[in-house]
């Protein structure tokens, strides 16, 4: 029963994010505030652009993440296979949505597995709640979940927005540093935390550190927002509690600039750059704050249900506006961005210096040019 409530509720969650306004509202990722500066004289030909990167040891052709969506159910296998099969022809990485139904229900587990199938090459993320961590899953699940994909790391995502607007949310969230130290010390692949569209704090980063994960998935504020997908499924089961809550929290979070500019100055870790991306411009703006690869999940989601050559349509299209943004600030590589000068302006910049961070800093990158 309660793993075909699980499987019931990823049916309603690709339903509603294909069909319903699930965008976030008043909130915005704040890349709108950040602004490359033009190289009107590159020494660069746009052709010898180089989008590759190192992304924990396995070289991606261009720092893009299919950032988790689903699993666990017949629609959810097929596109999970069109979005595998996208990422092995265009070298990005990939993870798949939450292992739970899986590992609750093993018949389900095919949803996930065709991911490797499709892409034996592709660097692969498999994914398990800090809410079933929390509650009794360990060291046993985790495994379960990597050998299920045969995963290049593990990503344990945080939802306590999501959980506590949810009908049916798992809300103790007690022990989850704990255990993700214990998964930390236990398993020999990089361990990911990952939010889910409400962003990671500074504070949150170093807490995270120190529980020993190796990459911060930082799931922004300014995208898909899952307090506005639980609205719509609390509308469709007429619970007014529930409605009201997902309404009430539709845009709460750090917006994705904000919380990439805090977990990079606060820790050295790998930052992957999610929560309202949407634009090969928008990757290089990620890039240039500092993260070493940059998701996006829904518009995929909307690609893959067509089939995998849409996706791979959408993954070359944003690799092709990432290197002309790169070529237009005078660079020649990915590592390039970080080194050159950016601003940023309005509420982003203003919530920066109200937080402790000198936005005035990126603009200054080169500054001895100018001396």
């Amino acid at each position: 029963m309660v793993e075909e409530k699980t499987a019931e509720r990823k049916t309603d969650h690709i339903r509603i994010c294909l069909t319903e306004n699930v965008q976030a509202r008043t909130t915005t990722t704040g890349l709108e505030d950040v602004h490359l500066i033009h190289d009107a004289a590159p020494e660069a030909r746009l052709e010898d652009v180089d989008t590759a990167v190192q992304f924990f040891g396995h070289k991606l052709s261009s720092p893009i993440l299919i950032s988790a969506m689903t699993g666990g159910t017949r629609e959810a296998a097929k596109i999970n296979a069109s979005l595998a099969e996208a990422a092995e022809k265009t070298g990005v990485a990939m993870g798949v949505g939450s292992q739970r139904v899986a590992l609750e229900d093993p018949s389900k587990a095919y949803s996930f597995q065709i991911a490797r199938q499709k892409a034996p090459h592709a660097f692969l993320i498999a994914n398990l709640g800090c809410a079933q961590l929390a509650k009794d899953y360990g060291v046993n699940e985790a495994l379960k979940a990597v050998d299920m994909i045969e995963a290049d790391a593990l990503a344990l995502h945080l939802n306590p927005l999501h959980e506590a607007v949810q009908p049916e949310g798992q809300t103790d969230f007690r022990r989850v540093l704990k255990k993700i130290k214990e998964l930390s010390q236990s398993i020999d692949i990089p361990i990911i935390a990952k939010e889910t569209g409400a962003g990671i704090s500074a504070e949150t980063a170093l807490k995270l550190k120190e529980s020993g994960v190796r990459g911060i998935e930082i799931g922004g504020a300014g995208g898909t927002s899952w307090a506005a997908v639980e609205y719509h499924r609390a509308r469709k089961m007429k619970n007014i509690r529930h409605q009201r809550l997902g309404q009430a929290f539709w845009d709460w979070g750090i917006p994705t600039v904000v919380s990439l500019v805090e977990v990079r100055k606060a820790t050295d870790l790998t930052v992957i750059a999610t929560g309202g991306v949407r634009t090969g411009m928008d990757i290089a703006k990620t890039l240039a704050l500092g993260a070493q690869c940059s998701g996006i999940a829904r518009p995929f989601l909307k690609l893959a249900v067509k089939g995998s050559e849409r996706v791979v349509q959408e993954l070359n299209l944003l690799t092709a506006e990432l290197k002309i943004a790169i070529f237009l600030v005078g660079g020649k590589s990915v590592m390039d961005l970080a080194m050159k000068p950016l601003v940023v302006t309005g509420k982003t910049a203003e919530w920066l210096r109200v937080r402790g961070f000198n936005p005035e800093a990126y603009a200054k990158r080169g500054e001895a040019v100018r001396s």
